[in-house]
């Protein structure tokens, strides 16, 4: 069942990942550790499609659904510490259409700490208009902030990844599915991308999402702060992949929240160099200096989404008491929906990527809980 290398030092990660399959409800899987810049877990298992025909392999890709929010995180960072986007500046010098409805004083650290008040769309938008990034953008730039930035956050489920992906299509003149292509995962020959070329698909595992698509109407009788939390999720129906997340059209559009692909072994990749200040292998991705703004915090305390305490820095989600990524307080990554994760712990040294394709809890998820614990006990 569970294939691949693991240290014998790190064996316990190795029965924690079997036990996620015996115990814990996993379908199909893959975990990548790296101690030290090395290796020390490499393993996969299950199977890719529902059926249960095709056994995960090494090189399978899945969507990862938030773990892409780090990545973006990432390019943002990099065109910081290059100097092209200043995440203290108003969003409007660099996307002057954003400032409608009251939004000139927003800052782009705000949308990235999830303060900017837009994590819905208060009409209702077409079937698949998340597929069409600049008809997303422009209902975006158009919208009323749900309440004054910069007061409160609640995490912007799928308008992150709009924001973000127009801020920095406008300051970079480049989308952040080509940016982390051709600066990041490429030079790093790590295997994550943002918007999925049709030449990959063989290699992707069909994910097991719960449930029929929600209908294309909203719920009735729903207050504002429902309507703010469903829409956010729900608007349109296939905005958080459910009735889609296996398509063509899916893969290939650029969805910086919500559509990243990847393999166990690329993001461990990149959170490798990310616990070594942004290098690896002689491969520089992102300046030391932005990096560490990047995972400063900006944001700790209730959130108005997902009620429950979230912390974040520019992008990244900061270790918390509530939902540990290590036993340090220097850990960093995302989470993605149903469990899979990227992190790093700088102190400790650990790159760590987990993928799978069968949705678990999205709070507390036993399954990564498990593979985190057993990182740190070999340690």
């Amino acid at each position: 069942m569970i294939d691949g290398y693991c240290d014998p030092r790190f064996s316990p990660v190795r029965d924690a990942f079997a036990d996620n399959f015996a115990a814990r409800g996993e379908r199909g899987a893959a975990v990548c550790v790296t101690a030290g810049g090395v290796t020390v877990a490499d393993l996969w298992g299950g199977y890719a499609d529902t059926a249960g025909r095709h056994p995960w392999r090494p090189d399978t890709l899945v969507n990862m659904f938030s773990v892409g929010k780090g990545l973006t995180a990432l390019v943002v960072a990099r065109l910081a510490g290059e100097g092209l986007l200043d995440v203290e500046a108003p969003v409007t010098r660099y996307w002057p259409e954003f400032g409608a409805a009251g939004k000139e004083s927003v800052t782009v650290a705000h949308v990235l700490s999830h303060q900017a008040g837009l994590p819905a769309i208060r009409r209702r938008l077409p079937a698949a208009a998340m597929l069409d990034h600049p008809y997303m953008a422009a209902a975006l730039a158009a919208e009323q902030p749900w309440w004054e930035p910069g007061t409160a956050h609640g995490y912007h489920t799928n308008t992150f990844g709009f924001l973000v992906g127009e801020l920095v299509r406008r300051a970079a003149g480049a989308t952040v599915g080509t940016l982390l292509r051709e600066h990041i995962a490429g030079p790093l020959g790590a295997d994550v991308h943002i918007g999925l070329d049709a030449s990959c698909d063989e290699r992707v595992a069909e994910f097991a999402w719960p449930g029929p698509p929600p209908a294309e109407t909203e719920p009735e009788g729903l207050t504002t702060d429902q309507l703010m939390e469903y829409n956010g999720y729900f608007n349109p129906g296939g905005l958080s992949g459910a009735g889609v997340v296996n398509s063509r059209a899916w893969r290939a559009a650029e969805l910086p929240s919500t559509n990243g692909h990847g393999t166990a072994r690329g993001l461990a990749r990149v959170y490798t160099a990310l616990a070594a200040d942004g290098a690896l292998g002689g491969v520089r991705v992102v300046d030391a200096g932005a990096l560490a703004d990047a995972v400063t915090e900006r944001v700790y305390g209730p959130d108005l989404i997902l009620h429950r305490p979230s912390r974040f820095g520019l992008g990244f989600q900061l270790t918390q008491p509530e939902r540990p990524l290590g036993p340090g307080g220097g850990a960093f990554g995302h989470f993605g929906a149903g469990g899979s994760l990227g992190l790093c712990d700088p102190h400790a040294g650990v790159g760590f990527g987990y993928v799978m394709n069968e949705m678990g809890p999205r709070w507390q998820n036993p399954r990564n809980r498990a593979l985190i614990d057993a990182v740190y006990a070999c340690l």
